[in-house]
């Protein structure tokens, strides 16, 4: 007799994951990411507002290698949730369902989201 180790109901390894839903599950991350950068600019004016030296030590852990880093998901964050934002409000109208134009739309939040990025970090 052989025995075939297989899952005995489907599994998420298994499928192909639909872009929608990794862009749905993306938009409630970057949600709730973007706290985590308004509590990084809350953080850096009340330093501003308490004194010089405290001020400076946040602007250096800010302005370090990984504080560019997490600012700098929180600028992709931001312009993804935004795009993506933009993508639910036209749903919300009643337009964009068919198939065609849900992946449409979706690669184009993406790269929307990507090039507001790259633009604004060069502007910076």
């Amino acid at each position: 007799m052989v025995v075939h180790e297989r899952p005995l109901s489907p599994h998420a390894t298994i499928y192909r994951w639909p872009l929608n839903a990794i862009m749905s599950i993306l938009h409630r991350v970057t949600g709730i990411g973007l706290t985590v950068g308004a509590v990084l600019a809350v953080w850096w004016l009340l330093a501003a507002s308490i004194s010089a030296e405290y001020f400076h030590t946040v602007d250096g852990i800010l302005t370090s290698f990984l504080g560019d880093l997490v600012l700098t998901g929180s600028l992709a964050a931001l312009w993804y949730h935004c795009c993506n934002g933009i993508r639910h409000l036209v749903w919300d109208s009643g337009h964009g369902f068919e198939d065609s134009n849900v992946r449409i739309s979706g690669w184009a939040g993406l790269a929307a989201a990507f090039i507001l990025t790259a633009g604004t970090l060069v502007v910076l």
